[in-house]
């Protein structure tokens, strides 16, 4: 079996007529963390869109494990594996943090294990259990981006994608984000693909990277690879 998890090739996509990726292709490998990285209007959260199944491409195709889902839909590509949390993680605010982890694991096969994957959620995430009972409105801006991560991992996913996990939080709290999902990767085996304007940070907790502009990839190579490039330094850093 190929080592790729995930298969883009010639992703094309947009809203009515407005045309916003154009001709977008790479691989996730199985267990490695993929940033795509990218100015605000880049294509980032299109793409992952994209992937997730919420929009489908007028061109090329989305394969996982060699079946090809680019026109499946949202729910049943759950059901396959994978899983996103979307900007600001969207809880609902009026349900606890443990109602809102249990609508991670609607499907009858997860709901079956429930009880047991929810121990290993709250495992991973300590502060989560000490907040179980809490409405997750009242959740610091931390606790609810590590409460929308938990809540997908509740489906038990192979590949997550997270769409710009650090908004809304501080340099200190975005990098134990990124600190928390770089070791669930690495303990859980999941295949990851992060979208973020922290270009710096990213590619630091990062294998691979791909830089999106303006809708197209205009680089792409190993995370430190691009980290320690001069032009990606200075276009996309500020350094």
């Amino acid at each position: 079996m190929s080592d790729d998890h995930l298969i883009i090739t010639g992703v094309c996509a947009g809203y009515g007529d407005v045309a916003v990726l154009h001709d977008i292709s790479f691989a996730v490998p199985r267990g490695k963390i993929v940033a795509v990285v990218g100015v605000n209007g880049a294509g980032k959260t299109t793409l992952l869109s994209a992937v997730a199944g919420l929009i489908t491409p007028t061109r090329g195709s989305v394969v996982l494990d060699g079946a090809d889902i680019t026109r499946m839909p949202a729910h049943r590509r759950t059901a396959l594996g994978l899983a996103m949390v979307p900007e600001g993680g969207r809880l609902f605010p009026f349900m606890s943090v443990r109602e809102n982890l249990e609508l991670g694991a609607y499907s009858s096969a997860s709901q079956s294990t429930l009880g047991a994957r929810m121990a290993e959620v709250m495992d991973m995430f300590p502060i989560l259990r000490d907040r179980e009972d809490q409405l997750a409105g009242r959740l610091s801006g931390g606790e609810r981006q590590m409460c929308a991560v938990a809540r997908a991992l509740m489906s038990r996913p192979r590949i997550l994608l997270l769409d710009e996990p650090s908004v809304g939080l501080s340099p200190l709290m975005t990098e134990k984000v990124l600190d928390t999902v770089a070791d669930l990767a690495a303990r859980e085996g999941l295949s990851v693909i992060i979208v973020e304007q922290r270009v710096t940070e990213v590619l630091a907790m990062a294998d691979l990277g791909h830089i999106l502009d303006h809708g197209r990839i205009a680089r792409s190579g190993l995370a430190s690879d691009l980290r320690s490039d001069r032009k990606v330094q200075e276009t996309y850093m500020g350094l």
